[in-house]
């Protein structure tokens, strides 16, 4: 895989204000589940930085070739970034394997008022996990459908993936990437304050 560099000055790109204000109303509502501690440890949630994760995605799909127009976020949560990504003219897939969280997803979906299809499934191709060095990775071990086969497509139909993987999961969301994906896809990764990272798959 080729690394391209999105450069430090993305995070000067206007947000329009809907998109400001989505991020606002969302910012509320994950407060509010993240302040219930009725819940274990993997249905719990932790928000990527909106802004800069919109201001990089409208940066790549302002420079960059693109395979077309299908776009899928692993583990969408609350459905955020696939809306936000929705208003950038793409056909957006949300795959979440925490039921609770798929509701919320839906209802910013709803509120937000985007083509967004939701799937509860597994984001990783069968197979997939045997690619982890570490068994106990949070990604692995979902007792969920693959979400593909729901879908009947396979992650090489999809031109870019989105996701914010857990701590000391984003080699294994590459290893994924570039294993399934199709060549010349785009993979954005949201891995902490002010670290988002592009990848191109190249063979």
């Amino acid at each position: 895989m080729r690394r391209i560099d999105i450069p430090s000055s993305v995070d000067e790109r206007p947000l329009p204000a809907n998109i400001e204000r989505w991020i606002e109303e969302a910012r509320q509502r994950i407060e509010v589940f993240q302040d219930r501690w009725d819940r274990p440890q993997m249905e719990q949630f932790v928000a990527a930085d909106y802004r800069h994760v919109y201001q990089s995605l409208d940066w790549t799909l302002s420079t960059q070739p693109i395979l077309g127009k299908r776009f899928v976020e692993w583990g969408c949560g609350f459905a955020v970034v696939s809306a936000m990504a929705a208003t950038l003219s793409l056909d957006v897939i949300g795959i979440e394997a925490e039921a609770d969280l798929l509701a919320h997803g839906r209802q910013t979906v709803t509120l937000c008022d985007v083509d967004v299809e939701l799937v509860h499934g597994n984001f990783l191709p069968p197979g997939a996990e045997r690619l982890a060095a570490d068994p106990t990775l949070p990604s692995i071990g979902h007792p969920v459908a693959c979400a593909y086969g729901q879908l009947g497509m396979d992650l090489d139909d999809f031109a870019m993936v989105y996701a914010y993987p857990w701590p000391g999961e984003d080699d294994f969301h590459e290893a994924v990437f570039n294993r399934y994906a199709a060549v010349g896809a785009l993979l954005l990764l949201f891995c902490g304050p002010n670290d988002i990272r592009l990848w191109r798959k190249t063979s």
